[in-house]
């Protein structure tokens, strides 16, 4: 057999976790409410897909938007010959606008600065092309979003040195345990190149204060490193406090611009995963430039610049979008979770994000990582549901769970939580014998709860709806 490379043949990819594996096991057996009613529901994808009939209506209204069509074809040769790499203007103008808009205009954003990529998956390995050699470390506040280790590890040579963040103070990154990874960074002979924070958390869903984003500003200004600020979830703030960009900090606090760079797409805020549009905004030329001329390998097609500066362009259509997002995310989140509540299960605190940072670790049998695997086991092979383990994460607290919400339609979302009432039910049988209930019985109750929740009454004394505490702010 001929040889191939080193990193093609190595575990590099990161493939070999729960993250992944839950994966292959929807792949392999996909929920569908007719064909594969008993098949595994995908909660381990972050899609927002509780807008697209907006997203659709626009679409349909402005057909010239698409080249493919009778009303956009004059366009289509001058779209469809050798751009630059640079990227359209209209698109790096459009996308520079609604990075602000996103923001509550409280930031400008330049569109020479705007540098797209495939996907803020290239994004980052730009950024880590860019900012560090092999075996320099980037320091990463845990729980961290799995993809992490192969985009920004897998073919640049780089490590990534975690910055444990614990339960007790609900995740939050503090002073001291950054401190505590640069020096065990220092002590294991890594050069640390710099800090890259998730805000919104994946996987937590939660925003960082203005405060804590200071002090993140301050520890990377003193020991002279980068700070890349993953703001990929900006748009999907449904509650207050409102989000906070790095982009507004650094209007408020001295430091050195140089250091500081944003990766942003449009696949989470606009549920645009597939149009591959991923965005570096770097306040450092020297990045820029670099930057600049490394996406070549991973450019956004002309087609999908023209239909994405066409659709930013329209500020009423984006305006809308903006508040029916955070409204529909705040509804189905709420729902969520109340539901999660009545049979026992908790969570974090949120108010971002497209999924939950589920606690079971009342259910473990014991409180270590391989008990963390058997409930996980349990859940994607029996109840199916494809949910993933805090480990994944690198969370060093055994029974945290992401669930993600915003991907499915409302039936489908209901079949997934009467399999969660079900196994809830089932183990508290286990453990204390009860009068026993139905699956029709707990489906009706379900129902009923659901039916409940959804009165006015129960959701808002004033209001039909439950509605965002953002959104009324707005409206």
């Amino acid at each position: 057999m001929v040889a191939i490379s080193k990193i093609a043949t190595g575990n590099g990819h990161g493939e070999n976790s729960p993250y992944f594996d839950g994966w292959k096991a929807y792949e392999t057996n996909p929920f569908h409410p007719t064909e594969r009613p008993d098949g595994v529901i995908q909660m381990g994808l972050a899609e927002n897909q509780l807008c697209f009939n907006l997203i659709k209506k626009w679409v349909l209204q402005h057909p010239e938007a698409s080249l493919c069509s009778a009303e956009g074809v004059n366009k289509f040769k001058e779209t469809a010959l050798f751009q630059d790499y640079h990227g359209m203007p209209e698109f790096r103008q459009a996308v520079a606008k609604f990075m602000g808009k996103v923001r509550g205009d409280r930031v400008n954003f330049d569109p020479d600065r705007i540098v797209m990529s495939g996907g803020a998956t290239g994004a980052h390995e730009m950024v880590a092309f860019c900012l560090a050699d092999p075996g320099e470390a980037f320091l990463v506040p845990t729980p961290y979003y799995p993809g992490f280790d192969r985009d920004l590890r897998w073919r640049t040579g780089v490590e990534l040195v975690p910055v444990v963040c614990e339960s007790s103070n609900n995740f939050k990154i503090t002073r001291n345990a950054l401190e505590t990874a640069y020096k065990k960074a220092k002590e294991a002979n890594l050069r640390v190149k710099g800090l890259l924070i998730t805000n919104p958390s994946n996987p937590l869903g939660t925003i960082l204060d203005r405060e804590t984003l200071k002090s993140i500003v301050k520890f990377i200004n003193e020991k002279n490193i980068h700070l890349i600020g993953d703001e990929i979830y900006a748009a999907t703030v449904f509650m207050e406090p409102e989000f906070v960009s790095i982009s507004e900090i650094i209007d408020e606090v001295e430091c050195n611009r140089d250091l500081i760079h944003i990766v942003y797409s449009l696949s989470k805020d606009m549920g645009f995963p597939g149009f591959r549009v991923g965005i570096v905004y770097s306040y450092n030329d020297a990045v820029v430039s670099c930057a600049r001329k490394m996406s070549s390998f991973g450019l956004v097609s002309s087609q999908t610049q023209h239909l994405i500066a066409s659709m930013l362009s329209d500020d009423d259509f984006i305006d809308n979008f903006i508040v029916e997002s955070k409204e529909q995310l705040f509804k189905r989140h709420k729902y969520f979770t109340w539901s999660l509540s009545q049979v026992g299960i908790g969570s974090l605190k949120s108010n971002a994000g497209l999924f939950i940072w589920m606690d079971l670790r009342k259910l473990l049998k014991e409180k270590t990582l391989e008990a963390e695997m058997d409930l996980w086991r349990v859940i994607i092979n029996e109840v199916k549901l494809n949910v993933s383990p805090g480990s994944s994460f690198h969370c060093n607290e055994p029974g945290w769970f992401r669930v993600c919400f915003a991907n499915m339609d409302d039936h489908t979302m209901e079949v997934a939580l009467l399999r969660i009432r079900t196994f809830i039910f089932r183990q508290n049988e286990a453990m204390v014998p009860r009068k026993l209930c139905t699956r029709s019985s707990l489906k009706l109750s379900f129902s009923r709860r659901r039916d409940d929740f959804m009165s006015p009454s129960i959701m808002s004394p004033h209001s039909p709806l439950p509605q965002s505490p953002l959104v009324r702010a707005r409206t």
